[in-house]
């Protein structure tokens, strides 16, 4: 459900069990105020309702909170994902045409087809770790092939591999660029 503890089955649990605990508490109490229990023992047992209802109005908050919470998440998911399709389907062909740039240009440097899945992986932004579990590989063979991908590109590292496809997409418009004195 969520990686917080507040939604988790054992939460409902805690709900159900200082529910029944209030309850009985609460019988109990009322039986012995009927039955002339001495004060203190009222007092006691009072003290435990108090916090048994406490508790379950505690684990309940925390409960309504953390739907309340996934709720919003979803909502902010859905709407990211929307908005990315979106945006694929208004520059399908403009992604489909830089994909085959990529491509093209990871065969000008060479790559082996090993190498050209590390670097499209690290230019998606997958760590050396993600990257070695999706390709079911050890991380240090994955580090090697990223390695061997930086030299064959005359590139230091992922930043620069980044900035190699990036670069000339971030700048403005020629019309829009400030003048020279």
């Amino acid at each position: 459900m969520s990686n917080d503890r507040t939604g988790t089955p054992g939460n409902a649990l805690l709900l159900i069990v200082f529910g029944v605990i209030a309850v009985l508490i609460g019988w109990d109490l009322l039986s012995d105020y009927a039955e002339g229990v001495e004060p203190l023992h009222v007092i006691i047992e009072l003290t435990l309702l108090l916090t048994a209802s406490a508790m379950f109005g505690y684990v309940l908050t925390q409960m309504l909170r953390s739907r309340r919470q996934l709720r919003s998440l979803r909502t902010t998911l859905h709407s990211a994902q929307e908005e990315s399709r979106r945006w694929r389907e208004r520059y399908q062909a403009t992604i489909r045409g830089l994909g085959e740039a990529i491509q093209v240009q990871f065969e000008a440097w060479r790559l082996s087809k090993a190498e050209a899945e590390i670097a499209l992986l690290l230019l998606k932004g997958l760590s050396l770790k993600e990257i070695a579990a999706a390709r079911e590989t050890g991380e240090r063979t994955v580090r090697e092939q990223a390695r061997a991908v930086y030299r064959k590109a005359g590139l230091s590292g992922r930043s620069e591999l980044s900035a190699f496809f990036l670069e000339d997409l971030l700048l403005p418009e020629p019309d829009t660029m400030p003048e020279e004195r």
